[in-house]
């Protein structure tokens, strides 16, 4: 091709720039640069014409380096969300969108993807994560990698390897089998350093198999560099770097975050004393060196990008994606699509529907100029009067981050009380970790920070008000101090407790519907707490009125009875489903359940919103007429949700982890390790693998999703290991089918899953058309690890290959006989 001798020339001119750079460094200057220098940054060096190296976590949105929402950042669909679409194009399209916010934001490199497995569908960051199908993780993660380094941004994939639950996530050895490790965990990340070339890897936290994935000199030094050939820079995951020696040993880059790390003077003073290889040193620069010539911040290195993809329009894109990864699982008497024109009236109920939960918690948040949750874009999209809208069930039964109806900043005092500088904030959170401190503040002077402003009641009662986080507080509502005391540290081991932690209440308020008083928390900053971040991190929390329970389902029973139609939105909260810990059940949080089901008792045409980022128990299933999953749908899911209830949009979702009936039936279910060991016993039979062998049926199948046509497949051929799949759309309107291509060992002369996922193509297709789709079946599909020859070995003999809707809904197949 003409262009490949430019791109071979800029490679040799990338090279030859971070050779030169590297010669100009002394010994302090190399290790400097492997340490942050603060919360998001590497230093930048002038003497070689090297700006500083900005990073920011994803992988939604790109949220840059201040907590603020004075900089709003388009919130995509969650994760699980994008998988749902099972479309790489789609993902690229979302990571050229996200590189486009990146470099509006001066942030070279962006924390994502997450491609950590759905092993078990109690883990914390589930949402975060694509799939329990490490081909179809790697599939949209390439994807996703692409489309960022399609704008010149950096990736990390993380969390390499092993992370696949939250407890104890800091220390936990995941404890896993050669052959589950090779085709399960490290098969996403091996996918898209093949495919997409990422710039950047992240190691986890935990330890795989007794050594600390920083650490990780065979996993990172031989398998992911000297096997995959991945090119990029290493960084840790922040404060999981722990040895000096142990971390460049085992291939670890950079230490994040600064200013205080293993590397920098430690690490110099390590090569001095003979402890480390300087061209151990030498080879993480030219990594980090590396990096910064790729996304153009080298002097004398062409960046990889220099003509950027078109502009995308944020809020469509996010649109687009969110019906695109709603997931019809039930539709029963075709209930969905909604005929706007017959309407009368739509019965809206749940908390979730008004107060829409779009993104999952951790440090996947970003700040949205605008979020249309379900009743916004109900509202909007059918005629004044035809939405009548009740709370029905209100899940939130704790303190929570306060939000709606708070209007706060933030006054920066000195030991003497003088003001130092104002912040705003985007509600009573509080994360200012580094420099991302207001103006004309700095943490050498600042001794404490009051979070102050107004909140309007929009629910007439008691209303409570606490805090979250450790040290001196002292609160005030209406004028009155309502609590001036010291919260200690508890003995949790996640050193994130401020953010994550059980919020705490101070005091109570009875207030009439919109009536307004003052609040104020006064928090006095720790010093010298021997953490390795310098941060400010506390957070201002309410809790609306409890109102009764019964009278809230009977008043949401009342409004449906005579609707046309029924629509309860359900959801978790991020008390039950957030980074920073597991959970324990799969259960809806409150009264939610009955709320469905006096609905549904009363109006035939109960349409039920699932909106959780991972699995939850559905007992009502068989009761209602329509279930939809939205996942976490970004800030623009209540548009989206309006344009497939009102059939303007089909929702184009298709599972992309196993849906159980109760958690009782799921098959991998144990996050929390003993003696500091989490084994992997269950092998390779994870997701539908484990579902298959276990045989016990899901409520809803991996690869399962319904849209507002039919579809008949005609014919399956093979050409060798291409498949040929001819389906035709037998509905009456145009629409979306994923064609999904199953293999099936015939008589296995191996252990091995029943079968498992080999491939699978998008299409649209017109009303009455029919058309072909291909799919390659890779040679990885018919290969097992050979743990005794420590290789892949191809597994000759007869399978059969299987295309369908769902791994439980195949419509055709044909023989083909493997042979190495």
């Amino acid at each position: 091709m003409a262009g490949e001798p430019t791109t071979q020339h800029h490679e040799q001119l990338r090279e030859q720039a971070v050779e030169a750079a590297l010669g100009k460094l002394d010994l302090d200057a190399k290790a400097g640069l492997l340490a942050g220098q603060d919360m998001w940054t590497l230093p930048a060096l002038p003497g070689i014409g090297l700006k500083s190296l900005v990073m920011s976590d994803g992988p939604i949105g790109v949220r840059g380096v201040r907590w603020t929402a004075d900089d709003p950042s388009i919130a995509l669909p969650s994760p699980t969300a994008l998988a749902a679409t099972w479309d790489p194009e789609l993902a690229r399209r979302a990571g050229r969108l996200l590189a486009q916010e990146a470099r509006r934001k001066n942030v070279h490199v962006l924390l994502a993807p997450t491609v950590n497995l759905h092993r078990s569908p109690l883990g914390g960051r589930h949402f975060e994560c694509y799939s329990e199908d490490p081909y179809l993780t790697g599939e949209i993660g390439s994807g996703y990698v692409s489309g960022v380094q399609d704008g010149g941004v950096g990736t990390t994939v993380k969390h390499f390897v092993g992370n696949d639950a939250e407890t104890d996530r800091f220390t936990v050895d995941s404890v896993i089998a050669p052959r589950p490790l090779r085709e399960l965990y490290l098969a996403p990340f091996e996918a898209i350093v093949k495919n997409a070339h990422p710039w950047g890897i992240m190691t986890a936290y935990n330890q795989v198999n007794g050594t600390t994935m920083t650490e990780h000199r065979y996993l990172v030094n031989e398998v992911l560099r000297g096997e995959w050939g991945f090119d990029g820079f290493n960084v840790s995951d922040w404060m999981a770097a722990r040895s000096t020696r142990g971390d460049i040993e085992g291939g670890m880059d950079v230490a994040m975050p600064g200013p205080r790390t293993v590397y920098g003077e430690s690490l110099a003073g390590a090569v001095r004393a003979g402890d480390v290889e300087e061209s151990l040193v030498d080879d993480a620069v030219r990594n980090v060196l590396r990096l910064a010539a790729r996304v153009g911040i080298l002097e004398g290195a062409p960046a990889v990008v220099t003509d950027l993809p078109a502009a995308l329009d944020g809020q469509a894109l996010a649109r687009e994606i969110a019906r695109r990864g709603f997931v019809l699982v039930k539709n029963d008497n075709a209930a969905l699509p909604l005929d706007a024109s017959a309407l009368r009236k739509v019965a809206l109920s749940g908390a979730a529907a008004r107060d829409a939960r779009v993104l999952g918690g951790g440090s996947a948040t970003v700040f949205p100029e605008r979020v249309v949750a379900p009743l916004d874009g109900l509202l909007h999209a059918l005629p004044e009067g035809t939405v009548s809208y009740a709370v029905g069930a209100d899940p939130s039964d704790e303190l929570t981050v306060a939000d709606k109806g708070f209007e706060l900043r933030a006054i920066c005092r000195d030991e003497h009380d003088n003001v130092l500088g104002e912040g705003s904030l985007p509600n009573g959170q509080v994360q200012w970790i580094g420099d991302d401190l207001p103006d004309g503040v700095t943490h050498e002077a600042l001794h404490s920070v009051e979070v102050i402003g107004t909140f309007t009641a929009r629910e007439a009662g008691e209303h409570a008000f606490g805090t979250r986080g450790i040290g001196h507080f002292a609160m005030t509502l209406a004028g009155e101090v309502v609590h001036d005391d010291v919260q200690g540290m508890s003995a949790a081991a996640d050193p994130f407790e401020a953010f994550f932690g059980a919020p705490t209440e101070r005091g109570r308020r009875t207030l009439a519907e919109g009536e307004t008083i003052t609040v104020s928390l006064r928090h006095t900053v720790l010093k010298n707490t021997g953490s390795p971040l310098t941060a400010i991190m506390f957070s201002f929390t309410h809790l609306g009125p409890q109102l009764d329970e019964d009278a809230l389902i009977a008043q949401a029973v009342e409004a449906a009875r005579d609707a046309d139609a029924a629509v309860v939105v359900v959801a978790t909260t991020d008390r039950v489903e957030s980074e920073g810990f597991d959970r324990k059940d799969l259960e809806l949080p409150g009264r939610q359940n009955d709320l469905v089901r006096a609905v549904a008792a009363v109006n035939s045409r109960t349409v039920v919103i699932v909106n959780s980022g991972s699995p939850v128990e559905l007992p009502w299933r068989d009761e209602v007429s329509a279930v939809l999953f939205s996942w976490f749908p970004g800030q623009e899911g209540g548009a989206a949700l309006a344009d497939v209830l009102l059939g303007t949009e089909e929702p184009g979702g298709r599972l992309p982890t196993t849906w159980p009936v109760a958690f009782a039936d799921a098959p991998v279910t144990e996050v929390t390790p003993t003696d500091g060991q989490l084994h992997y016993t269950e092998g390779v039979f994870i997701g539908y693998r484990a579902w298959d062998k276990s045989h016990v049926a899901p409520a809803y199948a991996f690869g399962h999703g319904l849209g507002y046509t039919t579809w008949e497949y005609e014919s399956l051929t093979l050409d060798g290991t291409t498949a040929t799949v001819r389906i035709r759309n037998t509905g009456e309107r145009t629409g979306r089918e994923v064609v999904q291509v199953y293999l099936a060992p015939i008589a296995d002369t191996v252990e091995r899953p029943l079968r498992w996922l080999a491939g699978f193509a998008s299409v649209q297709v017109a009303a009455g058309e029919s058309t072909e789709v291909t799919v390659e079946l890779p040679r990885r599909a018919f290969e097992i690890w050979d743990e005794a020859a420590n290789a892949w070995s191809l597994v000759e003999g007869s399978y059969e290959v299987g295309a369908g809707r769902s791994i439980a809904d195949r419509r055709v197949s044909a023989t083909l006989e493997a042979r190495a």
